[in-house]
């Protein structure tokens, strides 16, 4: 099945998110993934304030997403997180 025929499934991350909650945060959103069979996650990133945890979440995020043949898009990302994406070399792993 192509990506285009695939479904898409959308989801908000909201914040804070402390270091701890990663993992747990990884393993429902693959969860939710594996049973979608989607293509294209939109993950809207509006709710969080943009630092090094919410980057590393979203990096595994979409690592978490990709084993599962989907793809993590962001969306309604603040210019300071997509500031902070650039600055850590990350633009190409975590599209708009």
């Amino acid at each position: 099945m192509s990506a285009e025929a695939q479904p898409t499934v959308a989801f908000a991350i909201r914040g804070p998110i402390a270091r701890a909650d990663l993992g747990g945060l990884c393993d429902r959103v693959c969860s939710l993934l594996r049973r979608s069979a989607a293509g294209v996650v939109l993950c809207d990133v509006a709710g969080v304030e943009p630092d090094a945890v919410v980057v590393d979440a979203l990096a595994r995020l979409q690592l978490g997403a990709r084993r599962t043949g989907c793809q993590v898009r962001l969306h309604n990302a603040s210019d300071d997180l997509r500031r902070l994406v650039a600055l850590m070399g990350l633009t190409d792993v975590l599209p708009e």
